[in-house]
């Protein structure tokens, strides 16, 4: 069955769904997840050493998925955070209210205190007082001398009963991002994937393009496609058309297609194993040649992704990069996107570039062989219709960089 050739059957877009699985059309990578698990857990415990803490308390969902492969009501957890991690320098890594019936790489499961006010209500003044007790509690089950706790986003109540108890208290956040920034091979490969499954969505929405069709109906493809190959979320519905596409970051609504309208989207998009894939393409839609102007636009916007690129490698300064990227004109700086790279992994991640017209870089520091970056481009000037938005995702190699996205690109407005 060639890919090429598969459509959406005309009597059952799921039920009889015989395009969207990838695994019809190419093998998965072969990725040895407990090799993975032992990395991430590497990863954070090496620098939690660095930081000089004796545990970390992790509540992003993103960042307990890292450690310990624990996925469940992610976006959920993000807002109303139930589950949290015991992650100790040395000693058995615990989860607390963890969903029955979902795996996790954790040492031992127990009970938890409540942390939002879904949970506590008035009560989460004594709840951080007993989430404290445990703490103390578990540096002495584990033997540690260390006082000193990296805790990852809670409330400041939590916080403060910390503090009472004599603990040191640090931000968790650079610690594991600082970990997540280099990729194991295990990791790469992942992001292969989610590339490859995103990519797959992209080209049936570039097929669908037709009368009567719209926006939100476009997205929903890619959507589709990335839960049928048992993705997870999209970070935003960044699918805009016609006068919708400038400004940027407008997301997906129940807008028609029209004959003449320039199509950009950005994928942002949790994919299979829980690794991100952030892409962004333009398309023109209708059988006219595109207007100059759409084509100048076009141009400026490849021209920036390509200039950019070509600055990657390992060893250059954020600041280098700044100072060297393609030169945006005036007419475009005033909506021109907020970064000219940043980092990625199971979402958007540090590093970030602005461009020196957006302020300074925020950190010394500088590009290392395994990390994964997107640069990004988005070119509109104020008041016009049109815009284009672009982005590729790559990975930072010992020589310098490889490209983990391979879409194409709109032939017609490259003209």
């Amino acid at each position: 069955m060639s890919e090429d050739k598969v459509s959406p059957t005309p009597d059952g877009f799921v039920i009889r769904d015989n395009w969207s699985d990838l695994r019809q059309f190419r093998p998965m990578p072969d990725i040895d997840f407990e090799r993975l698990d032992r990395y991430r857990k590497g990863r954070l415990r090496a620098a939690m050493r660095k930081a000089d803490v004796a545990m970390c308390v992790l509540v992003s969902p993103i960042t307990i998925r890292y450690a310990v492969d624990y996925n469940s009501y992610p976006l959920f957890q993000s807002h109303i955070p139930v589950t949290y991690l015991f992650l100790p320098l040395d000693g058995p890594i615990t989860l607390h209210q963890g969903t029955v019936g979902h795996r996790s790489s954790a040492d031992r499961s127990r009970t938890g205190r409540p942390m939002s006010f879904f949970e506590g209500g008035n009560e989460l003044a004594e709840g951080a007082r007993l989430f404290a007790d445990d703490i103390v509690g578990f540096l002495s089950e584990i033997g540690a001398t260390n006082r000193k706790v990296a805790v990852e986003y809670v409330n400041p109540s939590l916080t403060q009963a910390l503090l009472q108890r004599g603990l040191e208290v640090i931000d968790a956040v650079d610690i594991v991002e600082g970990a997540r920034v280099i990729k194991s091979e295990d990791e790469i490969a992942c992001m292969r994937w989610a590339c490859a499954v995103a990519e797959h969505g992209i080209a049936r929405m570039q097929e669908a393009m037709g009368p009567g069709v719209t926006e939100a109906q476009l997205w929903g493809i890619l959507n589709y496609t990335n839960l049928a190959n048992h993705g997870g979320w999209h970070e935003g519905r960044m699918l805009a058309s016609g006068p919708r596409i400038n400004p940027w970051l407008q997301e997906a609504t129940q807008r028609v297609i029209e004959p003449g309208d320039l199509i950009g989207f950005d994928t942002d998009m949790v994919g299979p194993f829980g690794y991100f894939c952030d892409i962004s393409r333009t398309f023109y839609y209708g059988k006219e040649r595109p207007t100059p102007r759409q084509r100048q636009l076009y141009r400026y916007a490849y021209d920036e992704l390509q200039t950019n690129i070509k600055l990657i490698r390992p060893g250059v300064s954020m600041r280098d990069l700044q100072e060297s990227a393609w030169p945006v004109p005036e007419e475009f700086r005033a909506q021109a996107y907020s970064c000219l790279i940043h980092g990625v992994g199971m979402c958007d991640e540090y590093p970030q570039v602005k461009p020196s017209f957006h302020g300074p870089v925020a950190y010394d520091a500088t590009l290392e062989a395994g990390m994964v970056i997107c640069v990004e481009s988005y070119i509109g000037a104020v008041g016009e219709r049109d815009g284009v938005k672009l982005e590729e995702q790559l990975l930072v190699t010992f020589d310098g960089y490889e490209l983990m996205s391979n879409y194409a690109f709109d032939e017609r407005l490259l003209d």
